[in-house]
């Protein structure tokens, strides 16, 4: 399981003021340090979190019946501090499942038949040793969300369930954008943060310029 955090806008619940936790965020200090400090304030890409599962058969036989997004915990949007990267040019790779937890019942689909759930004409088979790579991407963007992924399986004629938890055994989470921000950073050329006005913000973030957050 991995979470991409590297070309996403985040938004953070509460700003940054301890100076300890200041001086990491603006400073080329190692990743782990800025994401710990990212993970107490409850990091959260805006809109869409994008999740890369890797699933692999240990028994003889296994059957992928169903994954479903779990809503743990539901918000107003996080708007604490908003962390703009500096949009890069190229394609983004295809998502190949998405969800959307705006719906009363968030369930996978694929963009050619997005009003179907994937997993109700399909299912995944797996021997041991195989393993399958799903790309999945999750929206929100009506609230601040906390879920994890609930994964049905049939293995030996016997149906389970598995949790798969976000990074560090903590809920995955996902934020729409807010009206305004309390601070606002931008990437730094140290590869740290640094502090940015609003409207210089919305400069660079073509999202956020078109949508209410500017």
């Amino acid at each position: 399981m991995a979470v991409d955090h590297s070309t996403q806008d985040t938004a953070l619940r509460e700003p940054v003021t301890d100076p300890g936790e200041r001086a990491v965020l603006l400073s080329s200090a190692s990743g782990s340090r800025h994401d710990a400090v990212m993970a107490r304030h409850h990091r959260a890409p805006l809109e869409k979190t994008d999740v890369t599962v890797v699933l692999v058969g240990n028994r003889s036989s296994l059957r992928i019946v169903d994954i479903k997004p779990r809503v743990l915990d539901r918000k107003p949007v996080s708007d604490g501090a908003l962390l703009v990267y500096t949009p890069a040019g190229g394609e983004v790779d295809t998502i190949e499942l998405s969800a959307d937890l705006d719906e009363p019942a968030p369930r996978f689909a694929t963009g050619k038949d997005p009003d179907t759930s994937y997993f109700r004409k399909k299912q995944i088979d797996l021997k041991r040793g195989e393993r399958v790579t799903l790309s999945m991407s999750v929206k929100g963007t009506a609230a601040y969300y906390e879920f994890d992924l609930l994964v049905t399986v049939l293995a030996e004629d016997q149906t389970e369930q598995i949790t798969i938890k976000g990074p560090d055994n903590n809920p995955f989470r996902v934020t729409g954008i807010a009206d305004a921000y309390r601070t606002y950073y931008t990437l730094s050329p140290l590869r740290g943060w640094q502090p940015t006005s609003r409207n210089q913000a919305c400069v660079i973030e073509r999202k956020i310029q078109e949508s209410k957050g500017c």
